[in-house]
């Protein structure tokens, strides 16, 4: 399957290393190493951060107040003075061009550096935000690019073509790398190498996209010509950018439409429904499925039977059901004589699950286990021995579950709950615990459709867009603390009335105080103080399992009246009697956090409250989740939010090892350029003769260099 000779050049070429380029030295290249850069292609795929238009050079009189101006003149005077005000010093420097003059100054500085490098009769350009102050204009530490001392006028253009009379491009940079520097050398870099540049994605996409050829577009990227507009540039909606992101898209796309499909292709356990257990649990239960539970699980099942292995992502709102769905999923496993392995993140979300699922399977005559990083060394020999016999028929664990030692009898199904804080390699071990086993993961917290389809893009997705019927929408408020007995009050009125309250504090970090001392104090404080003739409960992670479930169960019971606790409580817990929830320091969770504690109330038909308290040090961004809070109870349109705020990386958080390194694409910009590129990756992909074709050589060898790695795709280069 031989690669096509201008797609074989343009691999050779962008890997040239960076220390054969004309002014690169080891200077420079120790300096563009530290930015992760060793090729051609790293360089050229640096693109400009922002754009600054030089194209039109203003004179002094003619600058506009708060805007960025780029603008010549001649140094008249320079020195040290002092503020009349703070008396600190500073640098000055006036600046005239016969229209007017101008204050330069700078704050941070090295006196003699600066008095050699402002000499008076050196003209210069500068591009810095204009202020003015009455009469006077100021900049203040301005960009300065010297054009010689004396005569020759203010001509920047013609005496540096490359870095005037254009929109000029803006390069992350590290210390000891100057702009002028930088664009030299990348200029040199695009010249040579972007028209060598070749993607072999098909012609008829980038046509019916509006998208150019990939040397075109980043020669555009790094120097673009006067046809586009700075706004566009600024905002990533050039053809140039458009392009780029949507090559990048294309082959993560096309990469999980392979895997989709290889899951298609290998051999799975087809399962046989005969609801020998699903049935009597159906019974069991003291409620009825909703309508979407019942319609995923038809799709589930229709996956279970199918020869090949199911890779579903199950995602739904608070409260929605999820973890029934995966019983009953679980139970068609186990009644095909396979087991069941339940991952979780956590410890204590592990307990919970542990909990649920031991209680439905001891009453349908089965055994469950719980395996995880604590389970003694006793215990865990126990465990795995069962697990290797199949006496065990379903385990619920962390990752203590993925590791080496842990061998089934045999894996029919894997449930990885939570699924956004396991990365693409974590399902891939699951998966080879057993031989074709189906996989299910799942997540209470909704995922925008920009990441699902990226992290999740080679899975089908289920959604519960349904809550169980009684349920009313939770009212928000925002609390501040001067306002605490307001929330006091609310809570003692819904205890009046026989209902019961959670009280939460967040982890407490960068203090002697921990998350277990806050609770544990306030719960002290409520019993002796505001709630003394009621019953106040603790709460937190660091109890054992059972002394936890001891509590949960005194609170289902109703024998407590307010459970003060950690976040233990923030997935899994179902108490419908439970009508408020006050979030001490609300502004220290995240918003996915705050959504999942609010649904701990509201299971039942009473009206319920979720009470947000927010402290005095609440910062802006604090204060804009909480704002979201009060506005929507949707939590596909709090996961939007959560995304703009944060961004994907803190979204997903930092330890999450799913997330793809994107060079050029912008997750929140991008969304309709990730929808085409999709569309298009995926007929690829179907096409039968894509995996041996020779038209489609170059394809598989660019995905292959793309992606092939991180989405664990050996077997097509």
């Amino acid at each position: 399957m031989p690669l096509t000779p201008s797609y074989l050049r343009s691999r050779e070429l962008l890997a040239t290393p960076l220390e054969q380029i004309r002014g690169v030295g080891p200077r420079i290249l120790e300096k563009l190493r530290r930015l992760g850069l060793s090729t051609v292609e790293d360089a050229l795929y640096t693109l400009p951060f922002r754009y600054e238009d030089r194209r039109q050079i203003r004179k002094i009189a003619e600058l506009r107040n708060g805007l960025r101006e780029v603008f010549c003149g001649e140094i008249l005077a320079s020195g040290e003075a002092v503020t009349p005000r703070s008396r600190k010093k500073i640098f000055e420097v006036i600046v005239g061009d016969g229209s007017g003059r101008l204050s330069l100054k700078w704050f941070h500085y090295r006196k003699e550096w600066m008095t050699k490098r402002f000499s008076v009769g050196q003209k210069a350009v500068f591009i810095g935000e204009v202020k003015f102050f009455g009469p006077m204009r100021e900049v203040h530490h301005p960009d300065v690019e010297p054009l010689g001392e004396g005569g020759g006028g203010c001509d920047p253009a013609s005496a540096d073509p490359l870095s005037f009379g254009r929109i000029l491009p803006i390069y992350p940079l590290t210390e000891g790398l100057n702009q002028k520097g930088v664009r030299k050398i990348w200029k040199d870099l695009v010249d040579r190498f972007a028209p060598v540049a070749v993607s072999p994605i098909p012609p008829r996409f980038l046509g019916a996209r509006r998208l150019i050829p990939l040397g075109e577009a980043l020669q555009q990227v790094h120097w673009p010509d006067g046809q586009t507009s700075l706004e566009d540039l600024e905002a990533g909606r050039d053809s140039a950018r458009r392009t780029l992101v949507y090559d990048e898209f294309f082959f993560l796309e096309l990469g999980l439409a392979l895997k989709r499909r290889g899951i298609v292709l290998e051999k799975g356990i087809p399962f046989q429904v005969t609801h020998r257990y699903t049935k009597p649990l159906a019974e069991l239960l003291p409620y009825r499925l909703t309508d979407a539970q019942r319609r995923v699980l038809g799709e589930i099942k229709r996956d279970l039977m199918a020869p090949h292995p199911m890779h579903r992502l199950l995602q739904g709102d608070v409260g929605s059901g999820k973890t029934i769905v995966a019983l009953m999923s679980a139970l068609l496993a186990i009644e095909n004589e396979t087991q069941v392995a339940v991952v979780a993140p956590t410890e204590i979300l592990v307990d919970q699950h542990f909990l649920q699922f031991a209680h439905w399977l001891s009453a349908l005559g089965l055994k469950a286990a719980v395996l995880k990083g604590s389970t003694t060394a006793k215990a865990r020999r126990q465990t795995l021995e069962d697990i290797r016999s199949g006496a065990v028929n379903l385990v619920v664990g962390t990752h203590a579950v993925l590791q080496e030692g842990v061998e089934f009898k045999r894996l029919g199904l894997g449930i990885i709950d939570e699924q956004h804080r396991f990365g693409v390699r974590q399902r891939g071990v699951l998966r080879h615990k057993g031989e074709g086993p189906h996989i299910l993961v799942m997540t209470a917290t909704p995922i925008p459709r920009t990441l699902s389809l990226t992290l999740y893009g080679d899975l089908a997705l289920s959604v519960i867009d349904q809550l169980p019927p009684g349920r009313t929408p939770v009212e928000t408020r925002i609390i501040e603390e001067k306002n605490r007995s307001q929330a006091y009050a609310l809570i003692d009125r819904e205890l009046a009335a026989g209902r019961q309250a959670y009280v939460v504090y967040p982890l407490v970090e960068d203090s002697e105080k921990s998350d277990l001392k806050a609770a544990s104090e306030g719960a002290e404080f409520l019993q002796k103080t505001i709630f003394a003739g009621r019953v106040v409960g603790l709460l937190h992670g660091r109890m054992k399992s059972d002394e936890k479930e001891g509590v949960m169960a005194a609170f289902n019971r109703g024998e407590i009246d307010v459970l003060v606790s950690t976040t233990v409580i923030e997935v899994g817990v179902d108490v419908p009697n439970a009508t408020v929830m006050m979030i001490e320091h609300g502004e220290r969770f995240g918003l996915a956090q705050l959504h999942q504690l609010r649904g701990r109330v509201g299971r039942g038909a009473e009206k319920s409250y979720c009470l947000l308290m927010r402290s005095l040090q609440c910062s802006a961004e604090g204060s804009r989740r909480l704002q979201v809070m009060t506005e929507t109870n949707d939590g596909f349109r709090i996961a939007e939010a959560d995304l703009e705020i944060r961004g994907p990386g803190e979204f997903l958080g930092t330890r999450q090892s799913g997330v793809p390194d994107f060079r050029v694409a912008n997750l929140l910009r991008d969304g309709r350029i990730l929808e085409e590129a999709r569309e298009d990756a995926f007929s690829v992909a179907q096409n039968p003769e894509f995996l041996r074709g020779d038209d489609f050589a170059d394809l598989r060898q660019a995905l292959q260099d793309r992606w092939g790695n991180r989405l664990e795709l050996a077997s097509i280069g």
